[in-house]
């Protein structure tokens, strides 16, 4: 794969310059490692004061992003910005704290996009938007399986900064020629957690799953790359989930047990499919999962 180095110091060809935000975090570093062995030149940032390392980038740099000028300084010179950077739940820090860290890292990372001229931002958005995930009060899906076309009812700190942050990227594409792809992963789960997270659902139907929709976070890399690669124009929202519900084996059934009688099932093709479709993802990337709960929950043989 070869590559030329443009005057304003972006690479062009076949290798892009992609700079990825939060690169410390679990997802982050997945990323990296996935976009540097697909060939990329890579450039980690993350929050002073995090831990760890981001092997194969270029540079791991240090910004904090709710501030314009070091969100500015990050991803001048990039072809793509991979945004990841976040407080992931609403659980651990005050409600303004998590509002205020995510939504002015999105906006700031937004809004320097824009004016660098950066091509492609790939923005992680999360499943949460729904409602569901952090509700104070009930919130019932309007039907299942789950698609893009779902209202949106966040309530939560975390949720709702994930909602306005998609809305800032729709504006960022109708003034610019940025280019968005907005992913939603369900709930992500590794190898090392799939027993600690998965294992007492299995082993007691009666238990109500706490999501309807899992993904590999393996898998979450390999569609970020794929993302940040595609010429997908506008701003395309898609979820990232496995095709199959979690640790159960029919979605009827969960459904019920889940949200009770009569939940507008629609059509799948398949008993155990996920309460989120992965179709349009399927059909805007050509994202398949490749990791399934049943790879790390063996029936016969689990602990």
């Amino acid at each position: 794969m070869t590559s030329t180095v443009s005057t304003q110091g972006r690479r062009t060809g076949d290798v892009m310059r992609v700079l990825v935000t939060g690169a410390l975090g679990a997802i982050g570093r997945a990323t990296v490692a996935a976009l540097v062995e697909a060939g990329h030149d890579v450039t980690a940032t993350d929050r002073p004061g995090a831990r760890g390392s981001a092997p194969g980038a270029r540079a791991l740099l240090w910004a904090d992003l709710t501030d314009g000028g070091d969100a500015f300084a990050v991803v001048r010179g990039h072809d793509v910005v991979v945004h990841l950077a976040a407080i992931p739940t609403p659980t651990r820090h005050p409600a303004h704290t998590v509002f205020h860290n995510n939504l002015m890292a999105a906006f700031n990372v937004i809004e320097a996009s824009v004016r660098w001229d950066v091509t492609r931002l790939v923005n992680i958005s999360s499943e949460s938007v729904l409602g569901w995930a952090f509700a104070e009060r009930a919130v019932r899906p309007e039907y299942l399986p789950i698609d893009e076309d779902h209202p949106l009812r966040p309530q939560d700190p975390y949720a709702l900064a994930k909602s306005f942050a998609e809305q800032l990227c729709t504006a960022a594409v109708a003034r610019s020629a940025l280019r968005v792809l907005t992913l939603r992963p369900g709930w992500v789960l590794w190898p090392d957690t799939y027993h600690a997270e998965l294992g007492r659902f299995r082993d007691d139907p009666a238990l109500p799953l706490p999501e309807l929709s899992y993904i590999d976070g393996r898998d979450v890399a390999g569609a970020i790359v794929r993302a940040a690669v595609s010429d997908m124009p506008g701003h395309v929202i898609c979820y990232v989930v496995a095709p199959d519900l979690p640790a159960r084996d029919d979605l009827a059934t969960e459904a019920r047990l889940r949200f009770g009688e009569g939940m507008v099932l629609r059509p799948v093709g398949r008993a155990d499919a996920s309460g989120t479709s992965p179709a349009r993802i399927r059909q805007v990337l050509g994202f398949v999962a490749q990791h399934s709960w049943r790879d790390h929950l063996d029936v016969a043989n689990r602990d």
